[in-house]
């Protein structure tokens, strides 16, 4: 029995039209519902980043920033690097068009979904305040919707496995670490490359929520300015090819691409796989961790969540993107993943392009490896008590490894299951309780203009 094949089959069923309809559809309709919210107060949600609007209650962790900082440490990273890559090798370039439509419908669906983790908290048996989807659906929408929210985290278990991350990592380590040193890449090269990752992540995610933001929100903005400045200068060095690769993105995406074969329907399903995989909005993931922020108003943390779409994907994925395709790397035979990034970098800066996105990748691994871990706890603290959390990192450290030495296919296709059947609940959930938010937000927002106007 080829068990990739099967992962990779189920992948593709399940990411077919109804999910599509759920995902997109539903986005749209937040999106309508609200009024087109995240365009109207996109300068609010920066001013609520910045910290102008904070308070001094607090009930959860960590602060609106870190919270932020957190959610962007799963998503800018792989999803971004690799992701993208993945996306324009199964795709083509108009893959990248249909990554954008997904993600400014999707900072709808982020501010609806993390406003409503901070509206309906709970607590976990240890009585610390957690949020997230299960929360969300117990809170507010009742007991009897429980096996929703059980539903949710025995899918969020396998969602939040690092295994996607690990694996790439293990990949651009094996392609350029190695051969600097004078060793060929193998089984065993891969194991033990897994097994030093396994140990340096295991310091940090056994502190728990705190060192993992405290980690996150000094290592993420620092990575993501050193990687804007890498793909500034190779767009810079082929600027001739800026133009042209974005007109085959917007020509490819409303026709297919006749180099793969791809119809317009698969490059649209590509291109939204590829976006959740890589801003997770409408995947539940991200409520966990706005969930745990210090705010106390939903309306400011769900501003403050909704410009991870945007910054994750209409930003840094298109950097890539646009990098990929100035340099041609994604037309190289045989490579795919984080190798064509990788490649994209060394046509460009052959001398020191390799090592610089192997640190780039290695810093954005470790912190999206240090934030998956603390998804992971919440979902088994939620199912069966905050006792077993150190159980399932103990899992969580030994899938690293695991990997480290599997197919890069058959781990895509099961981190794509995993966060489908994520999204039933987190989607259904925000479609019933989005009035909720909607009365919030007026409310909040009269606030708002009441107090500008009296100053």
């Amino acid at each position: 029995m080829d068990i990739e094949k099967i992962l990779v089959d189920l992948s593709n069923w399940i990411w077919d039209l109804p999910l599509l309809i759920l995902l997109v559809g539903g986005g749209i309709y937040l999106l309508l519902y609200s009024r087109f919210l995240p365009f109207k107060h996109f300068w609010h949600a920066i001013a609520v980043l910045r910290g102008k609007y904070d308070s001094k209650a607090s009930v959860g962790q960590i602060s609106a920033f870190r919270a932020l900082s957190t959610a962007l440490s799963s998503t800018l990273g792989m999803g971004n690097i690799s992701g993208v890559a993945i996306a324009i090798g199964m795709g083509g370039p108009g893959a990248l068009f249909w990554m954008w439509i997904s993600a400014l419908i999707g900072m709808a669906t982020k501010y609806y979904t993390c406003s409503l983790a901070i509206m309906y908290r709970g607590k976990d048996d240890s009585g610390v305040v957690q949020g997230g989807p299960m929360y969300v659906i117990m809170q507010g929408l009742g007991k009897k919707w429980k096996p929703l929210a059980v539903f949710f985290s025995i899918t969020g278990l396998f969602g939040s496995l690092p295994i996607f991350t690990a694996n790439q990592l293990t990949q651009v380590l094996n392609d350029v670490l190695l051969p600097g040193l004078g060793y060929e890449a193998s089984t065993k090269s891969s194991l033990l490359i897994g097994i030093a990752i396994s140990v340096m992540v295991s310091i940090v995610i056994f502190g728990g929520i705190q060192r993992i933001a405290n980690y996150a929100s000094k290592l993420v903005p620092l990575m993501v300015l050193l990687y804007f400045l890498s793909v500034f200068y190779i767009l810079a060095m082929n600027h001739t090819n800026i133009i042209p690769a974005f007109e085959q993105v917007f020509t490819d995406a409303l026709t297919g691409n006749a180099v793969l074969g791809g119809s317009l329907g698969a490059i649209i399903i590509i291109g939204v796989r590829r976006a959740a995989f890589s801003n997770e909005a409408g995947i539940g993931t991200a409520p966990m961790a706005h969930g745990a922020s210090k705010n106390t108003e939903p309306v400011r943390e769900g501003l403050v969540a909704m410009l991870g779409p945007f910054i994750d994907t209409i930003v840094v994925c298109t950097l890539t993107a646009i990098a990929i395709l100035v340099t041609k790397s994604w037309e190289t035979p045989d490579i795919g993943g984080v190798t064509v990034t990788l490649n994209a970098f060394t046509t460009t800066m052959p001398d020191y392009g390799a090592i610089l996105l192997v640190f780039i990748v290695f810093i954005f691994a470790l912190t999206s490896l240090f934030t998956y871990s603390y998804y992971g706890t919440k979902c088994i603290a939620f199912l069966l008590g905050t006792r077993h959390k150190k159980t399932y990192n103990y899992m969580y450290v030994a899938s690293i490894t695991l990997g480290s030495i599997s197919t890069m296919s058959g781990i895509v296709g099961l981190i794509d299951i995993s966060f489908a059947l994520m999204a039933i609940p987190t989607m259904l959930s925000a479609l019933i309780l989005s009035p909720k938010v909607n009365r919030a937000t007026l409310i909040y927002f009269k606030k708002v203009y009441l107090k500008s106007s009296t100053i």
